[in-house]
């Protein structure tokens, strides 16, 4: 909190802008791994497609509206409405972001903890400039997070019988297209981008190296 409150605005800026194009050049990275990138493209087109239809993104912002608007003394004033919205907002902002259920695939799947590894350098940086305004119960958002983010790579390892090294190929290489929109749009700001509504692509990629090794069999 002391440490957040030295902190300019310009320089937050810069470094998150550094953190933007690290992301973005991690994603390059694990796209290159892709064997045929006609997968990668059909798995973002019926992602997003599928996405925009469910309105992931929607279902993403307005899961932290309603938390807001339910949480409790949200109209008081003093330290424990302070602590309760520090801990909820951080909170909301760490689960719900594409890279929170991305590196956690990666993580279950592969046993790649890159991406999971990135986005905890982002969250402790993001969680300086909170905890200088909402104070201590920033610090407390990282056990809903742990618990999230574990759940979510638990149920991604009980795949590893069935997805073979084609299909997490493919899979990383969509999620490092994902991992590029979100340099691109949450940290560089350089255009907005719905990557939340691509998240069914990461289940589509798989599911196209399926059907190709069924039909060329």
């Amino acid at each position: 909190m002391l440490f957040g409150s030295h902190l300019s605005d310009r320089l937050k800026s810069t470094v998150l802008s550094g953190m933007g194009i690290f992301t973005a050049a991690v994603g390059l990275q694990m796209f290159l791994k892709t064997e045929n990138a006609l997968v990668v493209l059909g798995a973002l087109i019926l992602g997003a497609v599928l996405g925009e239809w469910l309105k992931i993104e929607d279902w993403l912002q307005n899961l932290g509206i309603w938390l807001e608007r339910r949480l409790p003394g949200s109209s008081e004033e003093g330290a424990s409405s302070l602590f309760v919205r520090g801990f909820l907002a951080s909170s909301v902002l760490y689960c719900t972001g594409p890279m929170a259920v991305l590196g956690s695939i990666s993580d279950g799947l592969r046993g790649d903890y890159l991406t999971l590894s990135i986005k905890s350098i982002l969250d402790g940086f993001l969680s300086i400039a909170f905890a200088s305004t909402l104070g201590i119960g920033v610090a407390f958002s990282a056990l809903p997070v742990f618990a999230y983010q574990g759940v979510i790579s638990l149920l991604a390892a009980q795949l590893n019988a069935i997805v073979n090294t084609d299909m997490m190929n493919e899979m990383t290489a969509t999620g490092g297209i994902l991992l590029i929109g979100i340099g691109i749009s949450s940290m560089l700001e350089l255009k907005k981008i719905r990557v939340g509504n691509f998240l069914p692509a990461l289940a589509i990629a798989p599911v196209i190296v399926h059907i190709l090794n069924l039909v060329t069999k």
